[in-house]
């Protein structure tokens, strides 16, 4: 009985070790099957901001860390600085013509081309960027961008976005309307047709080139972002006055831009990823911003910047000049017109409902910030 035990506790490991390792092999052959099915990609992204953000220039490295993680290398994506291959003004042209496959960038920096282009990033008294995320992802905006996006080759996805932006530094104080006349101001897109028609002279001026410009006088105001990133930059140091709201910018999208044919030819499970990436590089840059940003604005205050809110006066002769804008669009762009229709029965809904619970709530939780109980 003893050997027949033993022969038998011996066959068994025999077979277990034979059938372990015939598994092991099964398993080290299919390792490098599900991998083939993976094709190597590699683009190229240009970006439109300078390395020195690292919010908004950061959110490409974000995507490429994302797609690189998640296919174990096989989706590379290698992000250049604005003015590393062309101008960061030049994004979306070099992914129309094909010199890269990608940019991120904001689609009202190609205002000058067609007007529509903005409509999918921020145009002036439009969506905040809650509004501008609901809208896009769930209210039908990404398509109707990428319908007209088409039409020059392009792709796009949301990659990001800022909240709602600051009004700008200013080297002097802006009271009334009659200030803006002769003001020389960079702004980008389509606020700057409408600073335009109330007298100021509007500039269109890539980030790295902002600070040089306010310093020497070229420009007398500049707006760019918020505070975290507008801190970086240094502008308190030339222009003491900083204004607000960015009545432009209420929620501007920042966009990863895909040279169309590129993003056609991935096989669907990288369009899946890549779409998913976009989204969660979108949420990441907003929370990022907000985490930021107020601690950024305390110590801008602190170092001498002077916080001034735009005047009713202001506010309301560019909201009036912005509808003529709109309208005078609306009458000669057809591609405008459908998604300036859409976005605005977003923004009548979404300042409808907002007025309940989430005005209310915030208004309230401010009044306790200001007497002190927070």
């Amino acid at each position: 009985m003893k050997k027949t035990n033993q022969f038998d506790r011996r066959a068994f490991l025999t077979r277990a070790t034979v059938g372990g390792a015939t598994a092991a092999a099964g398993a080290a052959l299919a390792a490098p099957a599900i991998a083939q099915e993976m094709p190597e990609v590699k683009w190229r992204l240009t970006s439109a901001f300078p390395k020195s953000l690292d919010t908004i220039y950061g959110g490409a490295e974000v995507l490429s860390k994302h797609l690189s993680e998640a296919t174990d290398g096989k989706f590379q994506l290698q992000v250049f600085a604005g003015g590393e291959i062309v101008p960061g003004l030049q994004a979306q042209d070099a992914v129309t013509d094909g010199t890269v496959e990608a940019c991120h960038t904001v689609g009202y920096y190609s205002w000058g081309k067609d007007p529509t282009f903005a409509l999918g990033s921020a145009v002036p008294f439009a969506l905040s960027a809650r509004a501008m995320n609901a809208w896009q992802y769930h209210g039908g905006g990404i398509d109707l961008y990428n319908e007209f996006l088409a039409t020059h080759n392009i792709f796009g996805l949301p990659g990001g976005n800022t909240g709602v932006q600051m009004g700008g530094w200013f080297r002097k104080e802006i009271n009334t309307v009659a200030d803006l006349q002769g003001l020389k101001i960079r702004v980008g897109g389509f606020a700057g047709k409408v600073l335009e028609r109330l007298g100021a002279v509007p500039q269109q001026i890539a980030g790295g080139d902002i600070y040089p410009a306010l310093e020497k006088g070229t420009i007398d105001a500049s707006e760019w972002v918020g505070p975290y990133d507008d801190q970086k930059l240094g502008f308190f140091k030339v222009a003491p006055y900083y204004y607000y709201p960015g009545w432009w910018e209420g929620g501007p999208t920042v966009h990863f831009f895909f040279n169309k044919a590129k993003y056609e030819g991935l096989p669907p499970s990288y369009k899946s990823l890549l779409q998913s990436a976009c989204q969660a590089t979108n949420a990441d840059m907003l929370q990022k911003y907000d985490h930021l940003n107020p601690i950024a604005l305390k110590e801008l205050v602190a170092s001498g910047a002077q916080l001034r809110p735009f005047s009713a006066e202001i506010l309301d002769a560019c909201a009036k000049a912005a509808n003529e804008v709109y309208a005078e669009l609306e009458g000669s762009n057809a591609a405008f017109k459908k998604i300036w229709e859409s976005i605005k029965v977003a923004r009548a809904d979404w300042y409808l409902y907002n007025q309940t619970a989430e005005y209310t709530y915030d208004t309230f939780m401010m009044i306790q910030q200001r007497n002190g109980a927070l």
